[in-house]
């Protein structure tokens, strides 16, 4: 059995999903596009810099922070590692948001 190319992102996932079961889960691997910036110097990691989008239940009335706390809170050990997380951009929507948001893209179209 091989180990897995994209770690960090597995670890993303397996947290997210365990924690918050969401109903939409899209994970972008950014680090690329940041591998010149002088933070990133000596860093031999390919996984530093994502995008995440959740859907899920366990958003409901919370607010935005609240909603980045909890998802700060599962990767805390992915943030805090030597070559770990460096940025995390984070969209976090209920299901009832998220079909709102579709709704309002359709009527744009």
């Amino acid at each position: 059995m091989s180990a897995s190319t994209t770690p960090m992102e597995d670890a993303i996932r397996a947290k997210v999903t365990a924690a918050l079961q969401p109903t939409r889960l899209e994970i972008f691997n950014d680090s690329h596009l940041h591998s010149h910036h002088k933070a990133m110097e000596g860093v031999t990691s390919k996984e530093t810099h994502f995008r995440v989008f959740i859907t899920s239940d366990a958003f409901k009335s919370k607010t935005l922070l609240a909603r980045q706390r909890m998802v700060n809170h599962l990767l805390q050990d992915e943030m805090a590692r030597e070559g770990g997380i460096h940025a995390l951009q984070l969209k976090t929507r209920t299901p009832e948001e998220e079909e709102r948001q579709l709704q309002n893209d359709a009527a744009k179209q």
